[in-house]
């Protein structure tokens, strides 16, 4: 498989022939406001829309927060036969977004997508951050592919490590944000969390996405790669705009 990071959230997974975009997002660094807060992205995608060429689908985790779906990434979605996400982000946007409820399945091509929990910050704090999912990928003679989301619980990786216990690849959401909303947790994995969703997952490889270019992250690869090098794994600090290769 192949994972071309874009940035922030957004990367581009080629696997089995079929191309997925993970969170569109392309709009230039700025203040993005949401609700009374305001995000401020800090550098701009490495490259656009069109760049990224044609996809089979976007797995979306969820619509409501600008660093995981902006203007230009909403816009993106509309050129894509599929996007695969929350029951609140299909209701909101409507087609070609799809629910993908946890635990239930989408074939596409050789693939089979799963919907998994995830849980943007503490215990009890979904009627503040908002809906969210998580995705397996698998598929014959291919790897296992786990992509967390914005999700901040190790218990929910517990949870997928059971139903899933030959993961090979990791893509862990891991800048441990924070914000205002809930300002004494954060809302994604810190970089110890992800060395120890790493572990409980048995992931043979790690790909770490929204860890920058927003303000509002804590963490970043000065914390993941010590962290994530006392895990028993490969860990991959992807570079913007460069392709990935993972066997």
């Amino acid at each position: 498989m192949k994972i071309t990071y874009v940035g922030g959230p957004t990367a581009l997974v080629e696997i089995g022939g079929v191309r997925l975009l993970l969170d569109p997002t392309f709009d230039p660094p700025g203040e993005y406001p949401i609700g009374s807060r305001v995000l401020a992205k800090t550098a701009g995608p490495a490259f656009g829309p069109s760049e990224v060429g044609s996809v089979d689908a976007v797995l979306l985790s969820h619509d409501q927060h600008p660093d995981n779906l902006d203007t230009a990434g909403r816009a993106f979605l509309a050129t894509v036969p599929l996007v695969l996400s929350t029951r609140s982000a299909a209701d909101r946007i409507g087609p070609p977004v799809q629910a993908l409820p946890n635990w239930t399945s989408h074939s596409l091509g050789p693939l089979t997508i799963t919907g998994v929990p995830a849980q943007h910050g503490p215990d009890g704090s979904e009627h503040l951050t908002g809906e969210v999912t998580g995705f397996v990928i698998e598929g014959p003679d291919l790897p296992t592919v786990y992509v967390s989301g914005d999700n901040a619980s190790l218990d929910v990786v517990k949870s997928i490590a059971a139903r899933f216990p030959s993961v090979d690849v990791a893509i862990l959401f891991a800048g441990a944000a924070m914000t205002p909303l809930i300002p004494d947790a954060p809302l994604t994995l810190t970089s110890a969390d992800a060395a120890e969703a790493a572990a409980i997952l048995g992931a043979r490889h790690v790909v770490p996405l929204h860890f920058e270019h927003w303000a509002h992250f804590t963490q970043g690869r000065d914390t993941l790669e010590p962290a994530l090098t006392s895990a028993p794994t490969q860990t991959h600090l992807p570079t913007p705009g460069t392709p990935l290769t993972l066997t």
